[in-house]
């Protein structure tokens, strides 16, 4: 397609204003519901979320087990939704995210949550949608209207926004550093240059996408992304579960795509990219360190372990947007989809 601008790549080239957008604008709301979840002091939560937005739920689940050593359920809407069961949840905090904050079994599901006894929290781009209207509190993102199918700016600020609400709830000084520096690093990751990736993956029909820990939720969204904007077969995995089964297809040339950052999980995500290597992928690492036949791909350093996949992804989607139009596809339009997924 031509090289005219796309909303994709507007609206990732928005993503620092916007991150830093939040920070200022939502301080107080993030504040009262960490004060809120501090009054509750819950021994559980659960996420409510489909698409991208679970993978923001995913990013949750691991911070909030890593930082505060309290277990992380993700919850099917349709328990709500379709089969009409109330879930007992006094004691929990439940944390919704949508960007649209309108499909009603997301909404039906917090609404139950709330009245199952759970503290409510709703992240979502509309603070006047349904889900936060059902919520205790509601965490706007402040992102502004997103016209690309494939969520971006909405992604990273819903991650911002857990990140947020989670240093603010813990009052984690080394936390609240880091999500404070993320607007700058957002703004250094979209100089970084994936050009080797996608040389290799300009005719590829499918590929792997492998983390750990926060790592393996940015892997989960950038597979989806793949698929959906550039029809490219994609799954994601862990670097340890790939190797039960799914490293079987792993054979001459496969493409792997390995996140790697400087927390505990780092040498045995190297460990998982080296021995694809060694069974022929072409395997690509975002972290130096590793062995002949992977290769490094450039990344921010020295940003905080559980914010360094979201930078990650911030680079990710600028290389995956470029890659789309290099394969003729409009990144803004994915066939057989829309903007806002109404589902029950």
């Amino acid at each position: 397609m031509s090289e005219a601008r796309t909303h994709m790549r507007r609206e990732v080239e928005e993503i620092p204003v916007a991150a830093a957008r939040f920070l200022e604008g939502a301080r107080d709301r993030v504040g009262a519901a960490a004060a809120a979840m501090r009054k509750a002091d819950p021994r559980l939560l659960v996420t409510v979320a489909r698409g991208s937005s679970d993978h923001a739920a995913t990013y949750l689940k691991y911070a909030v087990e890593l930082a505060a050593g309290i277990p992380v359920a993700s919850v099917g809407p349709s328990v709500a939704s379709i089969y009409g069961r109330r879930l007992r949840l006094e004691g929990a905090a439940c944390i919704g995210i949508s960007q649209s904050g309108q499909s009603p079994d997301i909404v039906e599901m917090m609404r139950s949550a709330r009245e199952g006894g759970a503290l409510a929290v709703a992240i979502t781009n509309d603070a006047a949608s349904p889900m936060a209207a059902a919520c205790d509190h509601a965490l706007p993102l402040m992102a502004g209207p997103e016209r690309s199918v494939a969520a971006t700016k909405t992604f990273v600020a819903s991650v911002l926004a857990a990140l947020a609400l989670v240093a603010e709830w813990l009052e984690d000084a080394g936390l609240r550093a880091a999500v404070a520096a993320l607007p700058g690093q957002f703004e250094q990751a979209l100089a970084c240059d994936w050009t080797p990736l996608a040389d290799r993956l300009v005719r590829a029909h499918s590929a792997y996408v492998l983390g750990r820990g926060p790592g393996f939720a940015i892997a989960s969204e950038m597979a989806l992304k793949f698929k959906e904007t550039c029809s490219v077969h994609a799954e994601s995995y862990s670097a340890a579960e790939v190797l039960h089964g799914p490293s079987a297809i792993v054979q001459a040339q496969f493409p792997v795509l390995a996140l790697g950052v400087a927390d505990a999980a780092l040498p045995q995500v190297i460990a998982t990219a080296e021995r694809l290597a060694g069974q022929g992928a072409d395997v690509f690492l975002t972290a130096p360190g590793a062995g002949p036949g992977v290769r490094a791909l450039p990344a921010i350093a020295g940003v905080h372990a559980l914010t360094a996949p979201l930078v990650l992804a911030v680079t990710f989607y600028g290389f995956v947007e470029a890659l789309a139009r290099r394969r003729g596809f409009n990144p803004d339009t994915p066939p057989n989809l829309r903007k806002v997924t109404a589902t029950v």
